[in-house]
């Protein structure tokens, strides 16, 4: 396996446990010193932090890679987020609304592990979805 297919492994294996609230698993994925930008998750327990706060505001929520690439140590994966509204998202009450949403992480590795991460996530698509956003006024 060259490095790039074990870079792509490692974050597909980071999205399917998180997925699946394999928490556990993410710490031979993540190094001690990850980092999520621009959340500013740190280490294995700030990621677990973070995806357990995405699972508490969007129940049965799952995560599909469309598609991913890699060059070098990076790992650019475009992935589409599905689950029900069922926890406070960002101040909004729970609506029961099915969501939809689209994102985008790049991913660098060192090993075989996940050191550092951008994520890049459709925010107001999925606060309109769940009636976050004002309407736009109208002219």
């Amino acid at each position: 396996m060259s490095a790039g297919e074990e870079n792509e492994k490692a974050v597909r294996d980071c999205f399917e446990n998180a997925s699946k609230r394999n928490y556990d698993a993410l710490d031979d994925i993540v190094t001690q010193d990850y980092v999520c930008h621009p959340e500013e998750a740190r280490g294995p327990e700030g990621l677990k932090e973070m995806v357990q706060g995405y699972h508490d505001a969007i129940g049965d929520l799952r995560v599909n890679i469309d598609q991913q690439f890699s060059a070098g140590d990076y790992v650019a994966t475009r992935i589409t987020i599905t689950g029900r509204h069922e926890g406070d998202l960002m101040g909004t009450p729970p609506t029961g609304n099915e969501v939809s949403f689209t994102g985008v992480t790049i991913s660098r590795c060192e090993g075989g592990r996940i050191v550092e991460e951008w994520e890049l996530v459709d925010m107001m698509g999925l606060l309109g979805q769940v009636g976050a956003l004002p309407a736009l006024a109208k002219s």
